[in-house]
């Protein structure tokens, strides 16, 4: 019986390419007002995306880092080098925002919980990374 894994592109271009992309859609939904609107019913909810978003956002970069070298990978530099990505990127976002209609940027909570998303999801997909090694 095959692996799921072996159905998955093994090419790291395709991996950074999905990256961009989950980039790219990022800026879009950061270039307007938001349009959901987040009742009462959770607190933070907005926090909670962010955290979501930027959890995906690490499966693809750590998926990218690890079909780099597959069968020698370094987990800490890997975890670094996910963590310095969601930094820059995080960043990148948050003072975007500030120059858009409608969006307060420079939020430092956006920001923690865009970090924690990133350190947990590169954390999760180390380890399906090890389970599919």
């Amino acid at each position: 019986m095959k692996c799921a894994s072996s159905k998955l592109p093994r090419h790291p271009a395709f991996w950074f390419a999905a990256y961009a992309v989950w980039f790219a859609v990022l800026w879009h939904l950061s270039s307007g007002p938001v349009t959901v609107p987040f009742g009462d019913e959770i607190s933070f909810a907005d926090k909670i995306c962010h955290f979501g978003y930027y959890f995906g956002g690490a499966g693809l970069f750590s998926a990218f880092l690890f079909r780099l070298r597959p069968g020698n990978v370094d987990w800490g530099t890997m975890l670094s080098l996910c963590l310095i990505a969601g930094m820059i990127v995080g960043r990148t976002d948050e003072l975007h925002q500030m120059w858009v209609p409608n969006r307060s940027g420079n939020d430092i909570d956006d920001f923690l919980a865009d970090m924690s998303g990133t350190l947990c999801g590169a954390l999760v997909f180390r380890r399906l990374h090890r389970m599919l090694l």
